[in-house]
């Protein structure tokens, strides 16, 4: 029995370290279990939510925590299965702690538990080799776990910054577009270049930080203004129209590169582990991003001749 326990908390530590490993160092691999838990938190909030946008925008919050939670679990009961099998007898207590009523499995899970902080109370100390080197390793990996999950937190706020950042420009030159009565494609040809190759490389960071942090998706912002998934059809128009003949060789250029940006973003949105539309156009992908996000995608069709 004992080794059974024992091999099942080695299971689950290792379940813990290859998804943090994979969903923070290698995240095109993907984390299989991490990706499982965002798409999980993200249908639970689409479904009670309906068209409460204020209630979405808290998905991506509470997907980030719940991420992080699920892996500080598989080490804290991974590791308290370890200890279990081997509790009182490997340890010293503390006088005043009775040996007959201290190896219980919520002994094991609080010794785990200050263990994994790296608290150390002390009042619970291995003796056996085996345990004096696992018991700080458990240390070593909490604080590793902390600094590394506290970093992801830290580097997924400047992603968002940037396609917030994004959708507003796009939203910007729709309504300048709108205003003037003028297509962006006829105007001076250099600057109609200059910006379509900027909104292609900035399509290209958002795309890179979509793959670097998935967890990014589920963030959903009910300001249009600031909201990607809305105006994205809009740049797929802009792109296809600025992309014609009769234009100059320098703006055709660039509105290719922005097609084949969004075509690239599309496809990583498609994909399988997000919308899961592998066969999908580019257009019926963008639409199905707006409409995931309580966004009519549609509009854009109502209002895309300038």
């Amino acid at each position: 029995m004992g080794t059974l326990v024992s091999l099942l908390g080695i299971a689950l530590i290792a379940t813990g370290l290859r998804d943090v490993f994979q969903q923070l160092f290698r995240p095109s691999g993907g984390g299989v279990l991490s990706r499982s838990v965002m798409r999980l938190v993200w249908r639970g909030f689409r479904q009670i939510t309906d068209h409460r946008q204020v209630m979405l925008e808290l998905a991506g919050p509470v997907t980030l925590l719940t991420v992080i939670a699920t892996w500080t679990l598989l080490f804290w009961v991974g590791w308290a299965l370890l200890y279990w099998s081997r509790l009182p007898e490997d340890f010293i207590l503390q006088t005043g702690l009775s040996p007959s009523s201290q190896g219980g499995f919520l002994d094991s899970l609080y010794l785990s538990m200050v263990t994994l902080t790296t608290l150390g109370y002390g009042d619970i100390a291995p003796t056996s080799s085996s345990l004096r080197v696992l018991a700080p390793l458990e240390g070593l990996v909490g604080f590793a776990h902390l600094t590394a999950a506290l970093s992801w937190v830290l580097s997924i706020y400047p992603a968002l910054g940037r396609r917030r950042s994004l959708a507003r420009e796009a939203k910007l030159l729709r309504g300048s577009e709108r205003e003037l009565g003028e297509a962006l494609e006829r105007a001076c040809p250099e600057e109609a270049a200059r910006i379509l190759g900027e909104l292609a490389e900035r399509v290209v960071t958002a795309q890179g930080d979509l793959v670097q942090f998935p967890v990014t998706y589920y963030f959903h912002s009910r300001e249009e203004r600031f909201s990607l998934p809305p105006v994205m059809p809009y740049l797929l128009h802009l792109a296809e129209r600025a992309s014609g003949e009769r234009f100059q060789s320098r703006v055709q250029l660039r509105a290719r590169m922005l097609c084949g940006a969004i075509g690239d973003f599309s496809d990583r949105i498609g994909s399988k582990a997000f919308l899961n539309l592998p066969r999908a156009s580019t257009q019926e992908v963008l639409k199905a991003y707006a409409r995931d996000h309580l966004h009519d995608g549609s509009i854009w069709e109502r209002r895309k001749n300038i």
